[in-house]
């Protein structure tokens, strides 16, 4: 470990915390991938409402700014 941190100029401290990270984490690196979270429920309709209710404000307001010129 002295080695190691001679030639990597780094605190033979700093070594033994990353070999420990790594010896705790090692079977998420390498062994069984982590259950990733499902994916969230898509209600397109409510998008597709919101998108609709956005676009008339636009247009409302795009209308509004061209006759107050």
């Amino acid at each position: 470990m002295i080695e190691l941190s001679q030639e990597f100029d780094v605190h033979p401290n700093q070594i033994k915390q990353w070999r420990d990270q790594l010896l705790e984490g090692a079977t998420g690196v390498f062994g069984e991938a982590p259950k990733a979270d499902p994916e969230p429920i898509i209600d397109v309709k409510t998008l597709h409402a919101k998108i609709g209710e956005l676009t008339l404000g636009n247009d409302f307001l795009s209308g509004a700014q061209r006759t107050a010129r």
